[in-house]
């Protein structure tokens, strides 16, 4: 059974996770409105909240996730859930998602 609310797309941007006074680097590998999963040597735990930043080369202000949610960890990647955001980031997350839907279409033609 499938318990994604919304289509994951593949994806790789730069992102800057905060968790308490640490900013790490970090890489998002897929993307969805909900959450994402992301390639960083940030030590996270289950259940931790973090803030990020989506750096997309053409935006001129990183996109802001003010509250994530880790929900899984395996090596150095993770998944989180979003917990929070203004709407402004909501709509530019929606065009980033879009532009990697048609560019995962445009290889996989």
């Amino acid at each position: 059974m499938e318990r994604r609310q919304h289509r994951r797309v593949p994806a790789q941007v730069k992102s800057l996770l905060r968790a308490n006074s640490h900013e790490v680097e970090g890489e998002t590998i897929d993307l969805s409105l909900g959450g994402a999963k992301i390639e960083s040597r940030l030590i996270v735990q289950p259940g931790k909240q973090i803030a990020l930043k989506l750096v997309v080369p053409e935006v001129q202000e990183p996109i802001y996730i003010e509250q994530a949610q880790v929900q899984w960890i395996h090596d150095q990647t993770f998944g989180v859930r979003f917990l929070e955001m203004q709407q402004r980031e909501m709509d530019e997350l929606e065009q980033l998602i879009e532009e990697c839907i048609a560019l995962d279409e445009a290889e996989n033609a």
